[in-house]
């Protein structure tokens, strides 16, 4: 298997903590994501990603590193994968500049030209950009809404396929 990843830097009038918030707090990660994430955030932890909408269950991890409020690193990947090799990992890079915020996400360990891989490149920017305005307007949009995103009918493997289409 070749690997590859995805890496997204984005710059958020905000402070380190208030991102670090909305990343792991689950009342801001339905607000923004459309899903909340559930996890104590502690090196160890399991989390799930679960839908706003249906309550379906569209993401799983492990956490790997936490340092708040400047990095966060867990495992990524569908609730019914038990292959290490389809897992992922997530790590999200916080750094203030003055009264700015540089996130910077990298998502790694992913199959080259995989569906996950097509998927995460369309979902991120999609995401980060709601969190961007979330944190800077305290208004998100529907992500879902947005067009060739996921309907609430659709399997949580075809959720994943959509987002960000």
């Amino acid at each position: 298997m070749t690997s590859t990843e995805f890496v997204y830097t984005t710059y958020i009038k905000s402070t380190a903590q208030n991102v670090w918030n909305a990343i792991t707090n689950a009342e801001f990660t339905r607000q923004y994501w459309g899903c909340e994430f559930l996890c104590d955030w502690q090196k160890g932890a399991k989390w799930t990603a679960v839908r706003n909408t249906d309550g379906n269950t569209i993401m799983v991890g492990e956490v790997i590193e936490v340092s708040p409020p400047n990095k966060l690193a867990y495992t990524w990947h569908l609730p019914d994968t038990s292959a290490e090799s389809d897992k992922s990992r997530v790590t999200f890079e916080i750094e203030t500049i003055k009264d700015t915020v540089k996130l910077t996400v990298i998502h790694d360990k992913l199959e080259k030209g995989s569906d996950m891989t097509v998927n995460i490149s369309r979902g991120w920017p999609l995401v980060l950009s709601n969190l961007k305005s979330f944190l800077e307007t305290g208004e998100a949009f529907d992500i879902f809404a947005v067009k060739g995103t996921c309907s609430a009918q659709e399997t949580p493997q075809q959720k994943l396929t959509n987002v960000g289409a």
